[in-house]
């Protein structure tokens, strides 16, 4: 595997407005950050497994209000969502890169910004190994993150008579968001799950490691997912509703439906728990929730969320 640690030094600069921002994320994310300044990152080669590479954004009044999150927690959250790609393939996070289009207004604030993503990647284990400056009327983050693995899983592959299980506890997001728009605050838990997502990077490997035959991120939530997954992998995922685990004070019906949770979605072979199980209670104390089955597909649904009855879901 590359050590990320056999990275380049950081490029000297001349002088400018640019550049001096450049290098106050430098000194802000310190010995996370390496080999920034030039035209391009070096990375070390691959010597086994896979890359895997995904992008995502986060946009002022698409993603979050002002209102709702502190400048740090806007950081937190857009560096936690496009980490959680790399979970959802069973991966391990390596490099970072971070462009940010910055507003007059939001100048002051990026440092915190930065630091909310440097504490996202730290955790990771990664780097940050470069990105992008610009100007631009709404505040925006997009992150590339880059991971290998040796047991990639994608959302296609789940088979007929396999598990579907789901990692921690559901509603959150939803619930903060109903509660703002409200004009109510939400409860403290859901108001840190949507302000502060923590990516499943270690419970993504363990599902790959366990034998997950298709897994994926839930970001559009629950019922929405599970169609994404059905319809991939040409089957009907089965929910319980009874068994979604949800939040403190939250239905299952409005778990079903809360996005933007980056819990883990998987399947598993049955003949695959046990084992699964055993190591997961030994490595994370995140729940691991069986609630539902993979069924043949018929017509044109990818998704039920009825009960389905099977004794041994508990």
């Amino acid at each position: 595997m590359p050590d990320p640690h056999r990275l380049r030094a950081h490029q000297a600069m001349g002088h400018g407005r640019e550049f001096d921002t450049i290098r106050m994320l430098r000194q802000r994310w310190g010995d996370l950050a390496a080999d920034i300044g030039d035209d391009a990152a070096v990375l070390p080669v691959l010597s086994a497994g896979q890359r895997v590479v995904s992008t995502d954004a986060c946009v002022e009044d698409v993603h979050f209000r002002r209102a709702w999150v502190t400048p740090y927690e806007v950081g937190v959250r857009a560096a936690g969502a496009a980490l959680s790609d790399l979970a959802a393939m069973g991966a391990h996070a390596e490099f970072v890169l971070v462009a940010f289009v910055v507003p007059a207004s939001w100048e002051p604030d990026l440092g915190e910004v930065a630091d909310g993503i440097g504490a996202q990647v730290r955790r990771a284990g990664a780097r940050i190994v470069g990105g992008n400056l610009s100007r631009g009327a709404a505040f925006g983050i997009t992150l590339t993150v880059i991971g290998h693995t040796t047991h990639p899983v994608a959302r296609r592959g789940a088979q007929v008579g396999d598990l579907v299980v789901v990692t921690g506890r559901l509603g959150g997001p939803g619930n903060a968001l109903g509660a703002w728009t409200a004009g109510r605050e939400p409860s403290a838990w859901a108001r840190a799950r949507f302000a502060s997502p923590v990516p499943r990077l270690p419970e993504g490997r363990l599902l790959a490691e366990g034998g997950a035959t298709a897994m994926l991120d839930i970001s559009d939530g629950l019922a929405a997912d599970a169609r994404h997954l059905g319809a991939a992998s040409g089957v009907r995922v089965a929910i319980d509703p009874a068994l979604v685990p949800a939040g403190p004070g939250i239905s299952p019906h409005d778990a079903l439906g809360s996005g933007e949770e980056y819990e883990l979605l998987a399947t598993v072979p049955p003949e695959r728990l046990e084992a699964l199980r055993a190591r997961w209670r030994a490595a994370t104390e995140v729940p691991l929730t069986v609630i539902g089955q993979v069924e043949r597909l018929e017509g044109s649904a990818a998704t039920t969320a009825e009960p389905v009855g099977h004794d041994h879901f508990r």
